[in-house]
């Protein structure tokens, strides 16, 4: 080495570095890897929904699954109370695949125990917690709020059938799921039963099965199934039995009347009214009828609100009030108070549906009013002995024809009424009972004492003869008259023995008898002699011609 690199100072050389270090390469990597999963798990997540139900029992956060054909589609996150504090929110996490199913129709419901008319069901529930149902819906709108419902659905939000109305006065006569029947067989279910408080009745939306839907016409009448249906009325007794289901828990049933046609078929959410039983459903279809009031001078107990009116027994109407504005003041033409009955007269009874238009009303009203002319004339009538039912019976009484005077009861024609049966046998029993009043029962008495004494001293003397009688039966010489003559029959009887044909004292009493038959035959010519010449015994008789001899006599 030279001086001059000895003395010179060394200075310290430097290399130009890469400005990325490889170092960086695996925070990099995680970094994208974080993203990555970031990114995977936002968008393989489902979306949230939130369910509404009144309270919250048997759900909890996080371990509480949505599950529909027994497949988890999605899990609860959140349970909180609504801002008003009036129900619970409950936040759900879905599966991507379900994000397809939450459409506006879908339905959520919680799967518990439950114990109902249809059986026992949810025990799966009892050791694995309830669990939330979803029902797909086939709608096409999306949706992300629902409301869970207290039962689970009657029908599938698809299921073919048709869904109609009732509307009814009945306050606890269906409840959801009461069976719809027909002749006994489960043709559908109630869906809903709700109240109007506004319209103070209630509303009831039924889902009947598909084929079944073709049952429901436009002549169809719906009436509530009680199970078993006694009554006693003026028609007899009458027993109807549902199926099982209505029996324990009741129902609704529809059917046809027989004397109007079946009808056409209806469009779905119809309107049918719900009547209490099947002879309300009936009487509901004749709703045309005109009205009109007998003013009763008789009894009316017995006599009911839905009461036939018969004419010579068919029936042509109902009673529809008994009684009818009771306080309302008589025509002046009445005597006496009486008791105002309303009845419908239903014209379609009568004439039925022949085609040819509505019933003409007034028609009917005319000519009703011609036969009250003619002696038309309604009655009160036993129906039925046991029960003491009562109906009204419209008949002809050629007597009344010219008593019948137009009467107006509430603007309402008066139908003419006479007597029953029974109150005319009271009417005689009155009258006889006026005429016995009206005797004179003194006098009577008097000659009755008399009788009495008379029969009294005759009896007396029977008395008297009586003992007599008997005394001489108790004297010794009539006891042996039954002797005596029991010995005197003996003895004619042995008297007739000897005259018998084989005695000799029948044989001499028989040749005596022919013996005189001779004797008689030849006084025969001596008698006809002094027939025809009475003299002939003292002068000779006359000969006119020769005597023929006669024949011998054999």
């Amino acid at each position: 080495m030279t001086d001059e690199q000895a003395t010179t100072p060394h200075r310290a050389s430097r290399r130009r570095q890469s400005r990325l270090s490889p170092i960086w390469i695996v925070p990099l990597v995680a970094v994208l890897i974080g993203m990555w999963l970031v990114y995977d798990n936002i968008t393989s997540r489902g979306p949230l929904i939130t369910l509404s139900m009144p309270n919250a029992e048997g759900i909890e956060a996080g371990s509480t699954l949505i599950k529909t054909r027994n497949v988890e589609v999605g899990r609860v996150e959140q349970v909180r109370l609504s801002d008003d504090l009036s129900h619970t929110q409950i936040t759900a996490r879905m599966d991507p695949d379900a994000e397809r199913m939450l459409v506006e129709d879908t339905s959520f419901w919680v799967v518990k125990p439950r114990i109902g008319r249809e059986g026992i069901s949810g025990l799966g529930t009892v050791l694995s917690g309830a669990f939330i149902q979803l029902q797909p819906g086939q709608s096409d709108v999306e949706r992300r709020e629902f409301d869970v419902l207290e039962q689970p659905p009657v029908a599938p939000a698809g299921a073919e059938g048709i869904r109609i109305n009732l509307v009814s006065q009945l306050g606890n006569s269906l409840r959801v799921g009461d069976p719809v029947t027909y002749q006994g067989y489960t043709v559908g279910r109630v869906e809903v039963a709700e109240f109007d408080a506004e319209a103070h009745r209630m509303r009831h939306r039924l889902f009947i099965e598909t084929p079944y839907d073709t049952l429901i016409t436009d002549n169809t009448r719906f009436w509530s199934a009680s199970g078993v249906d006694l009554r006693l009325d003026s028609e007899g007794i009458h027993v109807n039995v549902e199926s099982l289901e209505a029996l324990l828990g009741g129902g609704v049933t529809f059917g046809y009347l027989e004397d109007i046609p079946r009808g056409a078929p209806v469009n779905p959410d119809t309107t049918f009214v719900l009547y209490a039983d099947e002879d309300s459903a009936r009487q509901g279809t004749f709703n045309r009828y005109l009205e009109y009031v007998l003013l009763v001078d008789d009894t009316v107990r017995g006599l009911s609100r839905g009461a036939p009116v018969e004419f010579r027994g068919v029936r042509v109407g109902t009673v529809a009030s008994v009684p009818w504005h009771f306080r309302t003041p008589q025509p002046e033409s009445r005597q006496r108070f009486s008791i105002p009955v309303l009845i419908r007269i239903e014209p379609q009874r009568i004439a039925g549906d022949d085609g040819n238009g509505p019933i003409d009303l007034e028609e009917w009203d005319e000519r009703f009013k011609r036969m009250f002319g003619l002696g038309l004339r309604a009655s009160l009538k036993s129906g039925n002995l046991l029960t003491g039912a009562l109906f009204v019976d419209l008949n002809f009484h050629s007597d009344l024809a010219d008593t019948y005077a137009a009467e107006r009861f509430e603007d309402h024609t008066v139908f003419p009424t006479t007597s029953t049966g029974l109150a005319h046998i009271e009417t005689q029993v009155t009258n006889l009972l006026n005429k016995l009043n009206a005797l004179e029962i003194e006098p009577l008495l008097t000659r009755l004492d008399r009788n009495l004494e008379v029969s009294e001293a005759m009896l007396a003397d029977v008395r008297q003869l009586t003992a007599s009688f008997q005394g001489l039966l108790d004297e010794p010489g009539i006891s042996e008259v039954p002797d005596n003559l029991n010995q005197t029959l003996k003895e004619l009887r042995q008297t007739l023995q000897g005259f018998s044909p084989d005695s000799g004292a029948y044989r001499e009493l028989t040749s005596a008898l022919e013996r005189l038959e001779r004797v008689m035959r030849d006084l025969q010519p001596v008698a006809r002699t002094l027939s025809e010449q009475p003299n002939a015994l003292i002068f000779e008789r006359r000969l006119d011609g020769d005597p023929e001899p006669r024949a011998p006599r054999p």
